[in-house]
């Protein structure tokens, strides 16, 4: 059963003031499951009233009794993992056994920022002179608007909201339209817990209308989107003008590279797994794959075999192994590249076409002979498409790693310690992962360079965005 989506405002589950609501649709089916609220500026005025008044009440709670509400909230939402694994693939469309690993990982989110919070530390400066303190102390930002997407329902939301809460601030979180159940959930177990009301905020409605209320309006104090980058460009402009801080986790592109010295089986598993785990609806998803010449066919031919043997289907099929995408406009992004590449001379090894006449599914696809100037080159598909295009040497493939202006995350094989040392550092990237897909843990940095952001929404890096840091000195009386 797909539940009723309400809003959170003030401590309370409610509806918009003037009632609109729009479909929620099941991707698997393209039918409609359930139906979201969509609010007005009346609606976003009572959640910026209660945000500032729960900002003034919770920034005064000690740090050890936020981090104690905040273990309480981890709890409660990993005991319901699998009644939220099912409300997500049911709206997303994500297999199950992926569904209800985001949902864990969200409760360990929870409670890592949870331990964060008794850990902002300030310091003292050493004085010049004799009689002179120096104290430098961290202090919540204030009441922030956050955005998240529809692709992690849980993982994008539950940063903002946990790096927030942590830190003293209070926080208006924009759901996602097409996935607000997942949202709600998370939502509901920091409500469950006993944080006071206006501390949290959930809204649903048009993204840009919510935004250019949000982000101008003299309470919200910082910004975090996750999204594409021509919309968190807007964003951050929007931010720009009122001086606002701003949190940017925006689009990818990331090279994912095989040196002829690699184990090309663990190479070709991992990398498969990723490029089509969730459909390819993954920012930091591999998706130009570079590899060199003397493996290029090997490679090639385990990877094909790979793709081949994904099992596609309904989300709720234990079997399954790729949903569906999440709705009809994904799947015209994917014919729309698939034509531009062959238009350009790119050949189709397995998959290029929508799957059935009911939901919204796409065979996973393996392309080669692309050249630079394709769509799928050049463009975040986000989707399971991979290109994959052999290279001569490594100054080539840096090269062609860095030469678009993403900089999110990058993946490289290699058994030499060299090679892997040297790509660590000529890689433009936030994230590089070597031999093994290592990125988005609770406790590492997650955050992008050039066209894909800035700022950290995993570490100890997140928590600063959230804190301001005043410098406090004063001079000892006598």
């Amino acid at each position: 059963m797909y539940p009723e989506v309400s809003l959170y405002v003030d401590g309370a589950w409610c509806k918009p003031a003037r009632g609109k609501s729009d479909k929620v649709l099941n991707p698997a089916t393209g039918e409609a499951i359930g139906a979201v609220p969509i609010v007005d500026t009346g609606d976003l005025d009572r959640a910026l009233e209660a945000a500032q008044k729960g900002f003034n009440a919770w920034r005064k709670v000690a740090a050890h009794d936020r981090y104690k509400l905040m273990r309480k909230s981890a709890d409660i939402f990993r005991s319901r993992a699998d009644q939220v694994a099912e409300i997500m693939t049911l709206e997303q469309g994500k297999p199950l056994a992926e569904a209800k690993g985001e949902a864990l990982v969200g409760a360990d989110l929870i409670d890592w920022f949870a331990e964060e919070a008794r850990r902002t530390y300030g310091r003292i400066v050493p004085a010049r002179a004799d009689g002179i303190q120096q104290l430098v102390v961290k202090e919540p930002v204030g009441p922030v608007a956050a955005f998240t997407p529809w692709n992690f329902p849980i993982n994008q939301a539950v940063r903002k909201i946990s790096a927030a809460v942590a830190a003293g601030c209070s926080i208006i979180i924009k759901g996602p339209e097409n996935t607000p159940g997942s949202c709600a959930a998370l939502v509901a177990a920091y409500a469950e817990a006993g944080l006071p009301p206006g501390v949290i905020n959930l809204v649903f409605g048009v993204p840009s209308d919510v935004s250019e209320y949000l982000i101008p309006h003299p309470i919200i104090r910082k910004i975090s989107f996750t999204g594409s980058t021509a919309v968190g460009k807007h964003l951050a402009s929007l931010a720009g003008k009122h001086m606002k801080r701003v949190t940017m986790e925006l689009g990818g592109h990331a090279p994912a590279i095989v040196f002829d010295d690699a184990d090309i089986d663990s190479a070709v598993k991992i990398l498969s797994a990723n490029k089509f785990r969730n459909a390819g609806q993954v920012c930091i998803a591999p998706t130009r794959f570079l590899v060199q010449e003397n493996v290029y066919r090997p490679f090639l031919e385990k990877f094909i075999a790979a793709t081949k043997a994904v099992k596609v289907g309904d989300g709720l099929d234990k079997a399954t192994r790729m949903g569906p995408l999440a709705h009809a406009r994904r799947v015209e992004a994917m014919d729309a590249f698939v034509a531009d590449a062959q238009a350009k001379g790119a050949k189709i090894e397995t998959g290029g076409k929508h799957i059935g006449n009911k939901g919204f599914f796409f065979e996973p696809t393996v392309m080669t002979d692309v050249p630079l100037e394709a769509r799928i080159m050049n463009e975040e598909p986000f989707g399971p498409l991979a290109p994959i295009m052999p290279f001569r040497d490594y100054d080539a493939v840096v090269k062609e790693a860095n030469r678009l202006p993403y900089g999110l995350a990058a993946y490289a094989y290699t058994r030499s310690a060299k090679t892997a040392a040297q790509l660590g550092e000529a890689i433009e990237s936030g994230m590089v992962s070597i031999n093994h897909h290592g990125l988005a843990l609770p406790e590492v940095p997650f955050g992008g360079v050039k066209d894909s952001g800035y700022g950290s929404e995993g570490g100890t890096e997140a928590i600063e965005a959230y804190l301001n840091t005043k410098f406090i000195t004063h001079q000892t009386a006598g």
